[in-house]
């Protein structure tokens, strides 16, 4: 073997935590590369009516991304997992999520199409977007990058990035979000009616009758 290729590890921990890692990797990679879709899409997106800058935007959130990836890669907060089942129930909890998450977030930005903006922006031509994944949730993109960071947080076993999931990053999109709402109730008169039936960043529970 090369000697620039790491051998596989021997314990099932470390093997676990390799293919974890991948994963998360190659899921990380899908959704930035639909992020740079959405960028090169903007510029068709037609005449502005409003726009308002936001602090939470694409920029910052990359910036947190890479606070979260020090926490994850320094092992900052990592509580120690020794029983096995235990590992492996994490792990895999987290892989779906970041799995989940991926494919929403994907999915979302090819039903929002040319809507999309990284600042709080209502064109010309914006359309209400209320089917595919906007069907679960308001703001599939922002919920979507939550469920990432909190799998990959409960993959890594870390609660100190999954804090700094909940308590940084959850409360920024629920900011971005409401910004993105105050304009959209005004353009759309239905978006009321949308909102009391659909969750904002979670998927709402059926009421009982």
């Amino acid at each position: 073997m090369p000697h620039w290729i790491p051998p596989w590890p021997a314990a099932p921990a470390d093997r676990l935590l390799l293919g974890a890692s991948l994963l998360i990797a190659l899921c990380v990679a899908a959704v930035l590369a639909a992020v740079a879709a959405n960028f090169a899409m903007a510029h068709g997106s037609g005449a502005v009516a409003q726009r308002r800058r936001s602090p939470v935007a694409t920029a910052s959130m990359l910036g947190f991304a890479y606070l979260f990836y020090v926490l994850i890669h320094r092992r900052i907060g990592v509580v120690p997992v020794a029983h096995l089942p235990t590992l492996w129930a994490l792990t895999a909890a987290g892989c779906l999520l970041v799995i989940a998450g991926s494919g929403v977030n994907i999915a979302g930005r090819l039903n929002l199409g040319r809507n999309w903006a990284d600042q709080v922006t209502l064109y010309e031509s914006q359309s209400l977007v209320t089917t595919g994944v906007y069907g679960i949730v308001r703001h599939p993109l922002y919920a979507s990058l939550i469920w990432i960071f909190v799998g990959t947080a409960l993959a890594y076993h870390n609660p100190a990035a999954l804090a700094a999931a909940l308590l940084i990053f959850t409360p920024a999109m629920a900011v971005r979000a409401r910004q993105e709402e105050a304009l959209l109730a005004r353009a759309f008169p239905d978006y009321a009616a949308y909102q009391k039936q659909v969750g904002m960043l979670w998927p709402r529970l059926p009421r009982r009758a």
